[in-house]
């Protein structure tokens, strides 16, 4: 039982922080694209798309997590993209650039230290725990989806048999 109410509350957690962090790009579109292109790692041909695309994927694993509906295939979508966005950060911090990471709408030059790229590895750290549970635990009271879907109360007898 307790697994699953952790469960619950990692996939609460996990789809808050798409939803926020996806709603916050869609809303500023601009300012999306001025933090994908600070990051300095794509042709400018593919800024545009990045910044289009990835408020939109975000918001769609925000909504399928919420909701229960594919719950490990989102989960590990969602360990992948998080393993990219930390290795990104990983790679701004080595090569000595400045920037807001625009995880959360804003982003571009900024005046940033080691101890603001750690605490953003840290918190996506966080953010990748949840996903790898997800991925591990998928099942959760409150999910629609039948694979993700978890009673509240634990029935003996079909416990066993799962």
């Amino acid at each position: 039982m307790a697994i699953r109410i952790v469960s619950l509350v990692a996939r609460l957690g996990l789809a808050a922080v798409w939803l926020i962090s996806g709603g916050l790009k869609f809303l500023d579109p601009v300012q999306t694209k001025i933090a994908v292109r600070a990051y300095q790692l794509l042709p400018e041909s593919l800024v545009g798309p990045v910044a289009t695309a990835l408020p939109l994927v975000e918001i769609v694993l925000g909504l399928l997590i919420l909701v229960g509906l594919a719950v490990r295939v989102s989960a590990a979508v969602s360990v992948v993209i998080l393993t990219v966005l930390i290795a990104v950060i990983i790679s701004v911090w080595a090569r000595g650039l400045s920037i807001d990471c625009g995880c959360f709408g804003g982003g571009g030059a900024a005046d940033v230290g080691a101890w603001d790229y750690l605490k953003e590895i840290l918190r996506d750290l966080g953010f990748l725990a949840l996903a790898v549970w997800l991925l591990v635990f998928p099942r959760s009271p409150l999910a629609l989806g039948p694979g993700s879907r978890a009673p509240f109360s634990v029935d003996t007898q079909s416990s066993v048999a799962r």
